[in-house]
């Protein structure tokens, strides 16, 4: 009779403990400091740490204040700015999977004696700096730009096209930026895919198109979920490349609570408005896994 050999209680407590006081020191710290200030005022000093709590002659005073997020659903500009946020980060995520899909499956199908040296093509552009993989489209894009100057070259235009500071060239460089966060998941979840499932398939009849959409992507649901979330949950909150590409009518919650915290310097206001942006980001995402728990329980059920 086997024994199973079960770690210290000690040691999966620390285990399972370390994750949870890294987001604590990360996460909660830093969110519960923002989810304060939200509620304070700037003092006579301009400093928003005010105390929220104050005791005289055996009272206690409560002076959190919203007129901070009262604020943000009367102007219509951080309304706009919040759904053009979602809006770009959305494409942003449908782009990177129609794109993506097919470069993972490629990866996860070849041999296995090419797959690190694709892999390392995916993950090669991490080798340079972000910012100046984003600087370098300027140069691309611009009027005078590589771009406009081949197309004039091979005659397709004859005078350059306007692509920076627009719609087009902030979605293409978040597209560029954010493919391979889509990409690795999708290969790390392909490769592990039993391939007898489509060769039963086919031997019940089914085409290849059809195999591929009754048994690879169903199988591949989990790497499409995680490629979605670290596409979307940064892109939402962008602000170099909005910065650089984007012009005025691109403006994404970034560059506004950039504005709010650093050119209006109206902290609590900032710090309500980040609030609400993490809020929009997690509650569906809690609500999503919460959905998808039970989904899992019920199947095993």
């Amino acid at each position: 009779m086997s024994t199973i050999l079960r770690p210290p209680a000690a040691g999966r407590r620390f285990v399972i403990g370390l994750p949870f006081v890294w987001l604590t020191i990360a996460f909660l710290i830093p969110f519960l400091i923002v989810l304060r200030m939200s509620f304070a005022e700037l003092d006579d000093t301009g400093s928003p740490f005010g105390p929220l709590l104050t005791f005289s002659d055996g009272v206690i005073s409560i002076k959190a204040k919203i007129v901070n997020y009262v604020a943000l659903t009367e102007d219509d500009n951080y309304l706009w700015t919040f759904l053009r946020s979602l809006a770009y980060a959305g494409l942003t995520m449908v782009l990177c999977l129609v794109t993506g899909y097919p470069f993972a499956y490629f990866m996860a199908r070849a041999k296995p004696a090419y797959r690190p040296v694709l892999l390392m093509m995916v993950m090669l552009p991490f080798w340079t700096s972000f910012l100046l993989r984003i600087y370098a489209w300027k140069g691309i894009l611009a009027n005078q730009g590589l771009l406009n100057n081949l197309l004039l070259w091979l005659g397709v235009i004859t005078e350059p096209l306007k692509m920076m500071n627009t719609p087009f060239a902030l979605v293409l460089g978040m597209f560029y930026a954010y493919l391979p966060f889509m990409i690795l998941p999708l290969y790390a979840n392909l490769v592990k895919m039993d391939v007898r499932f489509l060769e039963a398939a086919a031997d019940l009849g089914a085409t290849p198109w059809q195999a591929f959409w009754r048994i690879t992507v169903p199988l591949s649901k989990s790497g499409i979920i995680a490629g979605a979330m670290l596409v979307f949950i940064p892109a939402v909150g962008e602000f170099v490349i909005p910065e650089l590409l984007g012009g005025p009518e691109t403006l994404m919650i970034g560059r506004l609570l950039w504005d709010e915290f650093f050119v209006n310097t109206d902290w609590p206001r900032a710090s309500a408005l980040a609030v609400v942006a993490i809020m929009l980001i997690l509650v569906p995402m809690a609500v999503f896994n919460k959905y998808k728990a039970e989904q899992e329980a019920e199947d095993r059920a």
